[in-house]
């Protein structure tokens, strides 16, 4: 039987993931974040990570660079190099902490930099 992600088109990638894995997880934190009350820095970030992995954001979500579609592996891991360092030194954030975390997690998990992904009831940091 041959290995679904070695005849999967790279067009149906959104980093290392397939479209639909990256847009359920995006659907499954929408869910949870839609009322104000359960909004946080972290899944907004996140949120937009997602939005901006599946090419509907013009604007990079931690360096505001722009372009138009969906980013590839080296842009995606751009960003995450971003959110590194603006996590780290708090004198290059322009926007909250836990916002720069959550457009990190959610991008790491995308390009398969990490296993966690923040989606369904995980919507702020540990």
């Amino acid at each position: 039987m041959a290995d679904p992600l070695v005849s999967r088109k790279v067009s149906d990638l959104v980093g290392v993931r397939p479209q639909v894995d990256v847009e359920r997880a995006h659907d499954a934190l929408e869910a949870v974040a839609a009322a104000p009350q359960t909004q946080t820095q972290f899944s907004r970030g996140a949120l937009t990570g997602y939005v901006w992995a599946l090419g509907r954001g013009t604007s990079a979500p931690v360096t505001g660079s722009h372009r138009h579609g969906t980013p590839n592996l080296g842009q995606l891991t751009g960003e995450i190099d971003a959110s590194v360092m603006q996590l780290a030194d708090q004198t290059l954030r322009t926007v909250p902490r836990d916002y720069v975390q959550g457009v990190h997690d959610a991008l790491a998990w995308v390009c398969g930099y990490s296993d966690d992904q923040p989606s369904g009831g995980f919507t702020s940091p540990a």
